[in-house]
């Protein structure tokens, strides 16, 4: 087996067994001093092993911390009946206020609660942050100074993100088509 060879092998290997992303340079710092690489070479050696994976059930993704393997998005489904615990439930009020800090970071609470038109619980924000979704990146400079809330690096792995620019762009209100007199009869047929 040639050099390159051995070396696309023990790059595939760290990342496989990291229990995260790895980004470029921790594995530059993590491979022998004698086998230094540049980025370029490094990348290189990824992107070949990106295309390896391309057609498999894993594939090697980049995320904002990093490369990690993750099984094909077209599996999710069979996979996830694997883990008999199912996968935690997020109340609306949770979703809307993750989106509203990802998509207008950074943003307070206070602001949040003016946008969504009712108060946010502090379970709410104390919940976002646990997971290591948001975190207090400063204070705004107004009486008070509330604490501006923004995503984490660990938000945008977990929704497979390289960066906020990949967020799905926002649907003008104008190309919402709510027929208000619709809606009110799917709640009725569900609530009965």
């Amino acid at each position: 087996m040639n050099h390159n060879q051995q070396l696309k092998n023990l790059i595939e290997s760290m990342l496989f067994v990291a229990d995260g992303p790895l980004s470029i340079k921790a594995i530059q710092t993590t491979l022998e001093d004698d086998t230094a690489l540049t980025r370029k070479q490094l990348q290189a050696i990824i992107s070949e092993l990106q295309l390896d994976y391309a057609e498999r059930g894993v594939n090697l993704i980049e995320v904002a911390s990093g490369f990690r393997f993750q099984a094909a998005n077209e599996h999710a489904d069979q996979i996830a009946l694997l883990w008999k615990e199912k996968a935690p439930r997020y109340t609306r009020a949770m979703l809307e206020t993750l989106s509203l800090i990802a998509y207008r970071q950074p943003i307070t609470r206070g602001e949040i609660e003016d946008i969504r038109g009712v108060s946010v619980s502090s379970y709410i924000i104390k919940t976002l942050q646990e997971r290591n979704w948001v975190k207090v990146v400063g204070h705004k400079e107004v009486p008070g100074r509330p604490a501006l809330l923004a995503t984490t690096e660990e938000f945008l792995d977990y929704f497979s993100l390289k960066s906020l620019a990949e967020l799905p762009e926002l649907m003008p209100v104008s190309e919402i088509n709510l027929d208000t007199e619709q809606v009110d009869e799917q709640l009725e047929t569900a609530e009965a």
